[in-house]
């Protein structure tokens, strides 16, 4: 980067001065951006990469005709509150600062639903889009709602982009007509204000209707006032970027702005997106089909993209990629195909009109029977299957005693060998009676046909048959390598025994599309856009990372080749405030230690209590992770027993208890905290100053390799990486990151010291099945392997250096 650019990046940047590595971040996104490329980076905490990210992207919006705006997205909150924090930072510093919104999703923002005042079984989304859609009607140009001279001559707020007349169906002076209806309350003058987030809306609690007077028809229609209030300014919006600190509008400022001024929380935020430098939200922001509707319109190839957290990308992605089809999802399905046919078959007359709606989609009556039919076959097909399959796993599930005999968790019922990929077993169930490809993929036409049928019929139902019929249209295109079909059992006991079957009191069943390789998604994402970041403290190694992530296929793409490269910093903070160690010890599997139970005192767990006893007696405040949360359990039993130090267990739980558990840990006397290295008390969770003083990480946390949906993703990885990499990508590497995930919450600032301990000889160099490999160079050269009894007087060492 020659020296003019390098004074111009500097004018963005928040601080007078950089960290260590920080110059060569930013340079580096700038140079790799500028070639429309792909940078990978791995820098600890300490790196700075979220102001490096910021300020490389502000030079490349404001100085180069490349890039018109940014979106970050991590699926970390502190995080994203980061972002936020650090673009106020570089705002306070130029003379023109550039706008930034934080995104949210509609249940933060929705003013009814924030208060629960929606009609009780209805979601906040579908509660939302019903009072959109019938505000819509209202306000449309060809609506039978009345507009009196008053607001015929009324002026909009303008709107962020002047809307073209051809473009504009809507008449702004009907939505204030609606804002007027909804604040002067004719149907109820002591109606009690809507109050959220600190603000008073100039409406009621309760949604409005419109009055006999107001429509040729005098029926009354729900509608949302401050939906109605976004289309009476033009779809603009009152809250600027000027109402955010800094010029930066988080949900903090948007939310009471807008209530104040009766206008959607949601839609600002949306018309602030239009005209943002720099959007920040999360994945599903990029990766999720429902939720790039919203950003889709300013995401393109002037577009930069930063990527945080990109470890846990893939993992993320996949879920969002995985599709279910609930078992009472099937029957609302076939309950919307029952709505036109049920009257359709009370006589000819209704069966034609029928016929004539449908024929609007092209769809024949006998179709919308077929569908039926398939939908009453999957309900049987689902009762029977789930039920044989319990009967056979569960003693005496088929006794009467099934309440005894089921497990409080969910259960998978894999419908194909994992290492087979053939059509599964409801695919090939479908097709002998009947229903083949034909039928499949008919059903999400049918579905749209029904639904408009019912429209013109005046129904209002919610109807699921198209989306229903879409996922089985998936179910059978889709390729059985890439997506693995199962029974998904998840837990929910229910009070009302009163059930077709005995397993429905217990589990919610659903028919699962899990998502094996997500790599394809993410490259064909980032291939959309002009170039980016991705970063983490955690991605070696680098060229196994850009193989997975399909970075690799933009880089060897024949026809758009894309520029990617990597960069690996090392830990910036004084070496000699850390101790970094390998206990020898075997390694800690399931099949030499045995179930986590009291009684079990074999060698290996005799071994492993001992070392976590040394390392629990040591200085301060100590974590200790272990690979799941049951052999947590059984660590903290052994240890209460065994020291003097206070003890505290964390368990799979909610966010509140988890946060609590936190701050019970850093106050007071030094604590032993005992955990999962899977858990959330290992990541993206940040200990400061004396807060943490070791953290000790026990064998490697593999993922349940004994699940059916692992299995498949291995073969998957076997599939597209080579068989003898299929372990190590799908499995070992993501374990080896949680790993150091965990042992990066012991260091967190130059003046701070701790001790990182790895205990199990995989981590040992030359053992077998060894992930020493797996580790960056630098940290490969600061462990030091020693033999258990030598843990007390190295940190007796360390402590008193």
């Amino acid at each position: 980067m020659s020296e003019s650019s390098e004074t111009t990046w500097r004018t963005y940047f928040g601080f007078s001065d950089t960290y260590e590595n920080q110059d060569d971040v930013i340079e580096n996104i700038i140079d790799t951006a500028r070639d429309s490329g792909y940078l990978a980076i791995e820098g600890p905490c300490g790196t700075g990469k979220t102001m490096a990210s910021l300020t490389a992207a502000s030079y490349l919006i404001r100085e180069t005709d490349q890039f018109e705006n940014a979106i970050v997205v991590t699926p970390v909150k502190q995080q994203r509150q980061q972002f936020v924090e650090d673009l106020r930072v570089i705002n306070s510093r130029v003379d023109d600062p550039l706008a930034g919104v934080a995104l949210v999703g509609k249940r933060d923002l929705c003013p009814y639903g924030r208060e629960d005042v929606f009609p009780a079984g209805s979601s906040v989304q579908e509660r939302c889009e019903d009072l959109r859609e019938a505000t819509a009607e209202l306000v449309g140009e060809d609506s039978e709602l009345h507009v009196n001279q008053q607001f015929e001559t009324g002026e909009p707020s303008p709107s962020p982009e002047p809307i073209p007349e051809e473009d504009r169906w809507w008449d702004p002076a009907k939505g204030r007509v609606l804002t007027e209806n909804a604040q002067r309350d004719p149907l109820d003058e002591n109606a009690e204000p809507l109050h959220t987030a600190g603000r008073t809306a100039p409406y009621p609690r309760s949604q409005p209707t419109t009055t006999p007077e107001m429509t040729e028809s005098g029926n009354r229609q729900l509608y949302c006032p401050f939906e109605a209030d976004w289309y009476g300014r033009d779809k603009g919006s009152p809250v600027t970027f000027n109402s955010g600190d800094n010029h930066v509008v988080t949900t903090e400022e948007l939310l009471p702005n807008a209530v104040d001024m009766g206008t959607c929380p949601h839609r600002a935020m949306t018309v602030l997106m239009q005209s943002a430098d720099i959007v920040i939200g999360n994945y599903n922001h990029l990766f999720d089909a429902a939720s790039r509707q919203l950003t889709a319109p300013i995401l393109d190839e002037r577009t930069l993209v930063i990527i945080d957290e990109a470890h846990r990308m893939e993992e993320r992605v996949r879920d969002l990629l995985t599709d279910t089809i609930g078992y009472y999802t099937v029957k609302r399905a076939k309950n919307d195909l029952e709505q036109i046919l049920r009257p359709a078959r009370q006589g000819p007359q209704n069966k034609r009109q029928v016929e004539t709606r449908l024929a609007v989609n092209d769809v024949p009556f006998e179709a919308v029977e077929t569908a039926e039919e398939f939908y009453d076959d999957v309900i049987g097909w689902f009762e029977t299957r789930v039920d044989d399959e319990l009967r056979d796993r569960f003693e005496h599930y088929g006794s009467g005693l099934s309440w005894g005999s089921l497990p409080d968790g969910d259960i998978e019922i894999p419908l194909r060998d994992p290492s087979e990929p053939e059509p599964d077993e409801f695919t090939r169930w479908a097709e002998r009676v009947g229903h083949g490809g034909d039928t499949f993929r008919m059903l999400s036409k049918v579905g749209l046909a029904v639904e408009d049928a019912l429209e013109q019929m005046g129904s209002e139902r919610d109807c699921v048959c198209t989306a229903v019929g879409a996922l089985f249209g998936h179910w059978w295109e889709r390729d059985h390598v890439e997506y693995f079909r199962e029974i998904g059992l998840e837990y929910s006991e229910k009070d009302d025994r009163d059930v077709d079957e005995p397993w429905m009191s217990y589990y919610n069943a659903s028919l699962v599309m899990y998502n094996c390789m997500p790599s394809q998604k993410i490259g064909d994402v980032l291939d959309e856009f002009g170039g980016g970041v991705l970063m983490s403290a955690t991605l070696e190694p680098l060229s196994i990372f850009e193989e997975v992530t399909g970075l690799d296929e933009l880089a060897t793409d024949e026809q758009n080749p894309r520029v990617v490269s990597s960069r690996t910093y090392d830990l910036p903070f004084p070496e000699e405030n850390r101790a970094s160690w390998i206990v020898d010890v075997e390694a800690f599997k399931k099949r030499n230690r045995g179930e986590p139970a009291v009684e079990n005192t074999n060698e290996t767990r005799e071994r492993y209590a001992y070392v976590a006893r040394e390392i629990a007696r040591s200085q301060g405040n100590v974590l200790l992770a272990w690979p799941n949360y049951s052999e947590a359990e059984w660590a903290a039993g052994r240890l209460r027993e065994e020291i003097d130090k206070p003890v505290l267990l964390d368990r799979s739980s909610s966010h509140e208890e988890t946060r609590a558990l936190k701050r019970e840990f850093v106050r007071g006397e030094p604590n032993v905290l005992v955990t999962s290295t899977r858990g959330t008390l290992t990541e993206g969770v940040d200990y400061e100053g004396d807060e943490l003083h070791t953290c000790a990480v026990f064998g490697i946390p593999l993922v349940n390799i004994g699940s059916p949906r692992v299995q498949a993703v291995q073969h998957a990885y076997g599939e597209r990486f080579g068989t003898e990499n299929s372990f190590t990508y799908a499995l070992t590497i993501p374990a080896v990151r949680q790993v150091r995930q965990a042992l990066g919450r012991v260091i967190r600032s130059p003046n701070e010291r701790g001790v990182r301990i790895v205990v199990g000889e995989r981590f040992v160099p030359g053992a077998l099945h060894s992930v020493y490999e797996y580790l960056p160079q630098n940290e490969r050269e600061e462990f030091v392997r020693m033999k258990p009894d030598f843990l007390h007087s190295q940190f007796r060492n360390f402590w008193n250096s």
